[in-house]
C-alpha cells in the first residue's frame, strides 16, 4: 500500500518562500502516475493547488498561484515538490498531496485522487 508523506511546512512571513516535498513509499509508487496538492484553510473546503502529468511534461495550477507556485517531480527519488513563493496570508491551509488514478484527467478535481498524505501546516505571517 503506497503512503504520501509531505513535509516542509510552516511558519513564514509574507513575501517568503517555502518548498513542500511529498514522498511516496510501499507498495506501487507514483512515478506512473500523476501527483497534485491541494489545500484546505480553517473553515473552507479543500481546494486545488497544482498538479503535475507523471512525465512531468504537463504541470496545472490554480489561478491564484499562477506564478508564485511551482510543481516538479523527482520520479528517482518518489518526490514530488511544490515551491512556493511570495507567500501571502491567504496561503496559510494545511497543504495535502495525492496521487491520481492513472487515467485521470480532471486533475482539479479532488475525486480524480485515491491516495492522500496526512497534509502539513503552512501559515503565512503578515
Amino acid at each position: 500500500q503506497v503512503q504520501l508523506v509531505e513535509s516542509g511546512g510552516g511558519l513564514v512571513q509574507a513575501g517568503g518562500s517555502l518548498r513542500l516535498s511529498c514522498a511516496a513509499s510501499g507498495g506501487r509508487t507514483f512515478s506512473t502516475y500523476p501527483v497534485g496538492w491541494f489545500r484546505q484553510a480553517p473553515g473552507k473546503e479543500r481546494e486545488f493547488v497544482a498538479a503535475i502529468s507523471w512525465s512531468a511534461l504537463n504541470t496545472y495550477y490554480t489561478d491564484s498561484v499562477k506564478g508564485r507556485f511551482t510543481i516538479s517531480r523527482d520520479n528517482a527519488k518518489n518526490t514530488v515538490y511544490l515551491q512556493m513563493n511570495s507567500l501571502k496570508p491567504e496561503d496559510t491551509a494545511v497543504y495535502y498531496c495525492a496521487r491520481a488514478r492513472a487515467t485521470a484527467s480532471a486533475l482539479h478535481y479532488a475525486g480524480a485522487y485515491d491516495v492522500w498524505g496526512q497534509g502539513t501546516q503552512v501559515t503565512v505571517s503578515s
